[in-house]
């Protein structure tokens, strides 16, 4: 059995007294050994943990203990190694950052779509399909047919609403992100602008791997995720890609074959971008992540 529980979670909720419950969430955190990166915010509440089955039951149960929280959107997965070596919890102006004032996903949200009714309606002709993911995110998976924003930052998806999209003309649309927060603003954001019939995934790409099985989906590739494992597949295994701290984006085992590929420096992606400075910076700090790891297995 997997060692590590690792629960992704998020709830759009009014929290007035955000800064005040940074501490003590923390402070719960180190108690029951979760790891991870949680955000708070004045709209609510978001991240990823990873601890023991009970570190994480725990955790979870004191916050649903706040009712804001009793429902909270969260999904499971599991390692053999914690992704995690941190514990932290940030205040934020937003818990995902979208740069629209007026955007409030607990008014307004598109219609959600659970994964096994999904398949139905993104073979929809008249249905337009958007991955609300960055660029590099995409660049390892996606479902067949999805509209790729083409963006480097999700700041950057309103101005793709304005120039790309039309209510007039794309009158059904479909969006779906990694585990269905960014979808929350998302399609809160084309309901402002007029758009009636708005879509999104439930608990995103992650449940939709989870539920549906392989030979019925219609996701081709793996799923980029915020954490030591770079990505998962199907029925969530953990994908074959490699992080590149050069440039933050996955490197595939093809790309990992390139004669520009060093572990931890650079990819070919970002080895003619990087300066020699940054490249001999990034080789310490992977020289000393190695050390680090020949010393605990000593």
């Amino acid at each position: 059995m997997s060692k590590f529980v690792i629960a992704a979670l998020y709830r759009f909720v009014q929290l007035d007294d955000f800064e005040d419950m940074q501490q003590p969430i923390h402070d719960r955190m180190v108690e029951y050994g979760t790891c991870g990166s949680l955000l708070l915010a004045n709209e609510g509440i978001n991240g990823t943990v990873a601890g023991t089955r009970q570190g994480v039951d725990q955790l979870l149960a004191y916050l649903r203990a706040d009712e804001r929280l009793s429902h909270l959107e969260v999904k499971e997965s599991s390692a053999e190694a914690s992704p995690f070596q941190r514990t932290r919890v940030r205040l934020k102006k937003e818990i995902v950052t979208m740069g629209v004032e007026g955007i409030d996903p607990k008014n307004s949200v598109g219609t959600y779509v659970d994964p096994k009714d999904w398949n139905e309606l993104i073979s929809d002709p008249e249905v337009t399909l958007i991955d609300t993911r960055n660029d590099y995110e995409v660049a390892i998976g996606s479902f067949e047919g999805a509209v790729n924003p083409e963006t480097e930052s999700f700041r950057q998806f309103p101005s793709f609403v304005d120039d790309e999209l039309d209510p007039r003309k794309h009158r059904k649309v479909a969006m779906f992100c990694t585990g269905g927060i960014r979808c929350e603003k998302s399609t809160a954001l084309l309901r402002q602008k007029g758009f009636e019939e708005v879509y999104h995934l439930r608990g995103g790409i992650l449940k939709y791997l989870e539920e549906v099985p392989e030979e019925e989906s219609k996701w081709n590739g793996d799923c980029f995720v915020f954490d030591k494992r770079v990505s998962v597949g199907h029925n969530l295994n953990v994908g074959e890609h490699l992080m590149c701290y050069g440039c933050g984006w996955p490197v595939d085992q093809e790309q990992q074959k390139a004669t520009s590929f060093i572990q931890g420096v650079q990819c070919p992606n970002c080895a003619e971008q990087i300066t020699d400075e940054q490249r001999a910076r990034f080789a310490e700090r992977q020289r000393q992540i190695d050390q680090e790891k020949a010393e605990k297995q000593a």
